[in-house]
């Protein structure tokens, strides 16, 4: 049996021959998540609607790794305009109301293709 395990979803496939997330014990560390809508595979325009689709997709692979949102310990932003954050706290807020038990969070400006404004990566601990 392999030390490792990919994680995959049905929704969300990247385009390259890797997993949404790769676990060994109880450590999950993802791949680039986007904003894709997970119905049509279509970017959205608006960057509110990116990162509810990216968020959705973010607690879809760590529960498909065995955990919860609750075992995300550190999650990575990047933004088109890092100064565009307003939406990406909307929905962290929603995910992690509990301010004191919120991931830790890094926000940096990248330039993306494909119409993307926002993507993220995750680390999660799955006792």
């Amino acid at each position: 049996m392999a030390r490792r395990k990919s994680i995959h979803i049905g929704e969300f496939k990247h385009a390259n021959p890797i997993p949404n997330a790769s676990r060994i014990g109880n450590l999950m560390m993802s791949g680039v998540i986007l904003g894709r809508d997970p119905a049509t595979g279509a970017m959205p325009k608006r960057i509110e609607d990116q990162c509810a689709n990216m968020f959705v997709h973010m607690k879809a692979i760590v529960e498909a790794g065995g955990g919860s949102t609750d075992d995300i310990i550190k999650m990575t932003v990047w933004l088109q305009d890092r100064t565009q954050r307003a939406p990406v706290n909307a929905e962290w807020l929603k995910m992690f109301p509990d301010e004191h038990s919120r991931p830790a969070r890094h926000a940096l400006q990248m330039n993306m293709e494909g119409g993307a404004l926002v993507q993220c990566d995750f680390t999660a601990v799955i006792d």
